[in-house]
């Protein structure tokens, strides 16, 4: 058995005549492998990634991909079975629910799901419920190389991917549904058959805590909170994600966050909606509620709040025919402190 075959690959990514390097050389040391398959019943590789057959295993011909095989699809993590037998006398005192929602999001084929391992350990071993596979195991290339790409979270929660996508992995050619579903960040929901071909639903697979807080805050239309949570969220997030990144300089960067703790709870969320008096940045409907947010960044936008633009351009017209109440939300951000520097509510 082989573990973390791509280790040496991943580790240089960032150099890629480096990583070109390490990739040519395993190629040679695998094909070894096939030489010596009259010594050995099985050989198994496993890795984060999977880099395509022909840039790494042009002399190893004759593997079988196990990665979407339904029968394979929970060996990659803890069954409810495992939690409920081996792990019973640790969750004591633990809200099972919670355990499921937290960890228990990542499928392989849209069915079965499974708990991340890690997380359920550092669960049992801290009896509190963390983000902890986020916190220690965000690679800084994946940030930023969805940087560089100007991907948006507002085009990831529902990406539709085919399985050629999904395995389309190289040193020079990474595709970015490839790249957040092989490290995890990511997950199958669903999938359908269009044309012979299996397409794939992907989406985030677990809430984290500041979702279960959100959605504990509008349910009470705690708007007060709202901002808290948000600054808090943005304090954060770690320096060297800013560094070198102009990215974070820019009004869709901070637009996208804010989406991305709505659309992890499955909000009715409108995006850049255009009417007659301009365009809103972001439109959210939860429990009855409409949240009208505009977002601004102080150092680049022209003088004014956030909130006059919401009541100057009268963006809430066409939602009133609902009868719901609606809340305009200003949000104005400094690309120089890189967090929330005013949160102005009204009503409608």
């Amino acid at each position: 058995m082989v573990d973390e075959y791509d280790k040496p690959i991943l580790d240089a990514l960032e150099q890629r005549n480096v990583a070109r390097a390490n990739r040519d050389y395993l190629r040679g040391l695998y094909g070894v492998i096939k030489d010596e398959r009259r010594a050995r019943a099985v050989h198994v590789l496993t890795g984060v990634s999977k880099f395509t057959k022909v840039s790494l295993f042009s002399q190893l011909n004759n593997l079988t991909d196990i990665t979407l095989d339904p029968v394979y699809s929970s060996i990659c993590g803890y069954t409810e079975g495992d939690l409920d037998t081996v792990f019973a006398p640790e969750l004591a005192g633990l809200d099972r629910e919670q355990v499921r929602e937290w960890y228990n999001g990542y499928s392989w084929r849209g069915a079965e799901k499974v708990y991340n391992p890690y997380d359920v350990l550092l669960l049992l071993r801290r009896r509190k419920f963390a983000a902890h596979w986020f916190e220690t195991g965000t690679p800084a290339f994946l940030v930023q190389t969805l940087f560089e790409r100007r991907v948006s979270s507002v085009s990831l929660g529902d990406t539709v991917s085919t399985e050629d996508l999904l395995s389309a992995f190289d040193v020079d050619r990474i595709g970015t549904e490839a790249l957040l579903f092989q490290t995890g960040y990511l997950t199958i929901t669903g999938e359908e058959e269009l044309g012979g071909k299996a397409l794939y639903r992907l989406g985030y697979p677990n809430r984290s805590p500041p979702d279960i807080r959100l959605a504990r805050l509008l349910a009470a239309h705690d708007c007060a909170g709202l901002q808290e949570l948000f600054h808090a969220f943005f304090a954060s997030i770690p320096y060297e994600w800013h560094t070198n990144n102009d990215i974070a300089k820019y009004e869709g960067y901070y637009a996208s966050v804010f989406y991305s703790y709505f659309a992890a709870l499955g909000y009715e969320i409108v995006v850049e909606e255009s009417s007659s008096h301009g365009r809103l940045d972001m439109a959210v409907r939860a429990g009855g509620h409409v949240y009208l947010f505009e977002f601004k960044v102080v150092e680049l936008a022209p003088p004014g709040s956030a909130l006059a633009q919401l009541r100057e351009r009268r963006y809430a017209d066409k939602y009133r025919v609902r009868g719901e109440p609606i809340h305009l939300i200003g949000v104005e951000l400094s690309r120089e402190t890189r967090n929330v520097t005013a949160f102005e509510v009204a009503d409608a």
